[in-house]
């Protein structure tokens, strides 16, 4: 596995709107893997494609419960709605208050090149939202209803 350089705000990739992914291979099983090492060497719980400069429709994320893979991710279903803060690997030190849907359904493909379905709410239905927004060039800052810096520590 190998440690991928995180783009930041500014990026070009960042702003694009992801091409999906025509199958899985091994290619992009190692690169899911190297995903998932980066965003937790980062200490992040979400990591999008484009935020390693690839534009395809791939995020991963952990909120403690275990890696999640989505690969073309479509939500398919939204209810309720929560405003609460969000960081982001891309935007580092800054943090803001977004409203998202407080419970999301979600379909997609795994590394295996299977259909599966989720249903979130709470932390992972936020951390969901928040990386398919990456696939569509959107950063939280864009959303945000207010923005504060943080200093690292």
């Amino acid at each position: 596995m190998a440690l991928l350089h995180i783009e930041t705000a500014g990026a070009p990739v960042l702003k694009e709107k992801c091409r999906p992914v025509e199958h899985v291979d091994g290619k992009l099983r190692k690169l899911l893997d190297d995903m998932l090492e980066t965003m937790y060497e980062a200490n992040g719980i979400g990591l999008a494609a484009p935020q390693i400069g690839q534009s395809i429709r791939m995020v991963v994320i952990d909120i403690g419960k275990g890696p999640l893979e989505l690969i073309n991710p479509v939500i398919t279903a939204r209810s309720g709605s929560e405003v609460d803060s969000e960081g982001c690997l891309s935007v580092p030190n800054i943090f803001g208050d977004v409203e998202r849907a407080a419970q999301v359904t979600v379909e997609y493909t795994n590394r295996f090149n299977k259909k599966r379905k989720l249903h979130a709410e709470k932390l992972l239905a936020r951390c969901i939202q928040h990386e398919l927004d990456h696939l569509d060039g959107i950063l939280f800052i864009d959303i945000a209803q207010s923005l504060r810096q943080e200093k690292d520590g």
